[in-house]
C-alpha cells in the first residue's frame, strides 16, 4: 500500500454522471427511474458512462478505480480530474467545488493542484525531456534556471538523473514513463491522476515502475488516484479498491475486504485467484482472546505469509499485537489453514 492515509477527504466525488450522446437530459429522466444502461441505451441513443457515483478520496491515500473495459472507469477519472464536463454532479477538492468555477478558476487550480499521468506518455518529442518535465512550471510562468532546477530534482527523484539533455524518442518506454511522472510531479499536485499508465509497458518494466510509485508516493505523501484493470496492480498499489462495473461501483474496501467479503459475484470472480497468503495481513485473520494471551506473538501488520513458518513451527495459536504491544486477538491456526486453502 502507498502512504498512510489521513482519514480527512481530499477530494469528494458526488453523484458523478456522465451521458453520452444527443439527449442526455431524457437520458438521466430514464435512469432516475431505474432504467438500466441497455434500456437507456436502446430508448435514447445514449451511454451512461458514469452512473451516480461517489467517493472521498482521503488525504496521503492511494484509491484504485478498476475494472474491465467499459466500465467506466477512465471516464469517471477525466470527470473527477475535470478534463471531461459532467453530466451532473460534483467534485470537491480541499473544500473548493471545481464543477463550479470559471473556466480560468479551473485552469489555475489544474496548473497548481491537479497532474495526470497516462497509458501515453503525451510527452513533446520535439522538446528536451528536461523541457518536458518542467512545462507545468513554464506555463505557471516560473523562470527557466528555476523550473530547470527543479526539473532536475524531479528526474533525480525517478531515476534519471543525466537525462535531461536527451530528446524523448532517445529513451526507452519505461525511461518515458518516467519523464511523464517527473512532469507530474513537479509541480507539486494536491492530486495525482494515473489512467492506466504501465498497462503498454513489458511485465518487468511494469513492476518496476509499480515499486518506483511506492518509492516516491512514501517520500512525497500526496493522494493519488488510480485506474487499472489489473486487480493485481490494484491490490499492490491502493490503500483502497473501487470495482466498478457499468458505469458505477460494485465494492469499495481495502484489498483484505474485498478477498474476504466479496459483496457480488462480479467482485468474487476478481478475487478468486488471488494469492491470500501474499495480500492478507496478520490483523485482517485475528480472532478474539478467549484466555490469557499466548507467548508466541507477532504484529497484526505482519504479511500472514511471513508469519507461516511461525504457524508451521508452533502447535499453540499466536498472539496479535496492536502498534502499542498490546495483545488485541490471536491467530486461529486451523481458521488460517482454511483461509489460505485455493478457492475453488
Amino acid at each position: 500500500m502507498i502512504g498512510e492515509a489521513i482519514s480527512s477527504p481530499c477530494l469528494s466525488a458526488r453523484g458523478i454522471w456522465k451521458i453520452f450522446g444527443n439527449r442526455p437530459r431524457r437520458a438521466l429522466e430514464m435512469a432516475d427511474t431505474g432504467a438500466s444502461r441497455a434500456e437507456v441505451r436502446e430508448a435514447t441513443g445514449c451511454t451512461i458512462g458514469a452512473r451516480d457515483v461517489s467517493f472521498d478520496a482521503l488525504h496521503g491515500e492511494t484509491f484504485v478505480i478498476m475494472g474491465l473495459s467499459g466500465s467506466g472507469k477512465s471516464t469517471l477519472l477525466r470527470c473527477v480530474a475535470r478534463l471531461s464536463p459532467l453530466s451532473r454532479g460534483s467534485v470537491i477538492l480541499e473544500g473548493e467545488d471545481l464543477t463550479a468555477m470559471t473556466e480560468a478558476e479551473l485552469r489555475s487550480v489544474r496548473r497548481a493542484k491537479l497532474s495526470m499521468v497516462f497509458q501515453h506518455f503525451g510527452l513533446f518529442w520535439h522538446r528536451r525531456v528536461i523541457d518536458n518535465v518542467a512545462y507545468g512550471l513554464e506555463v505557471q510562468g516560473v523562470d527557466r534556471k528555476t523550473r530547470h532546477s527543479k526539473a532536475e530534482e524531479m528526474l533525480d527523484l525517478v531515476g534519471l538523473e543525466g537525462c535531461g539533455g536527451s530528446y524523448p524518442h532517445q529513451l526507452s518506454g519505461g525511461m518515458q514513463q518516467r519523464v511523464g511522472l517527473a512532469r507530474a510531479l513537479v509541480v507539486e499536485p494536491t492530486v495525482l491522476f494515473f489512467d492506466e499508465p504501465f498497462s503498454a509497458l513489458d511485465p518487468l518494466i511494469r513492476r518496476d515502475m509499480q515499486d518506483e510509485l511506492l518509492r516516491i508516493q512514501t517520500g512525497i505523501g500526496g493522494t493519488v488516484i488510480f485506474v487499472t484493470h489489473d486487480f493485481d496492480e490494484a491490490i499492490k498499489l491502493g490503500d483502497r479498491i473501487a470495482v466498478m462495473k457499468d458505469g458505477e461501483f460494485d465494492q469499495v474496501g481495502t484489498a483484505a475486504e474485498l478477498i474476504m467479503n466479496p459483496a457480488t459475484e462480479y467482485v468474487e470472480e476478481f478475487v478468486k485467484g488471488v494469492p491470500r497468503v501474499k495480500v492478507l495481513r496478520v490483523g485482517d485473520v485475528l480472532t478474539e482472546l478467549d484466555g490469557p494471551a499466548p507467548p508466541q506473538r507477532v504484529p497484526a501488520g505482519e504479511s500472514l505469509e511471513t508469519v507461516l513458518p511461525l504457524l508451521v513451527a508452533n502447535t499453540d495459536d499466536i498472539a496479535v499485537l496492536d502498534d502499542h504491544g498490546t495483545a488485541v486477538g490471536r491467530i486461529d491456526r486451523a481458521a488460517v489453514t482454511r483461509l489460505i486453502q485455493p478457492q475453488p
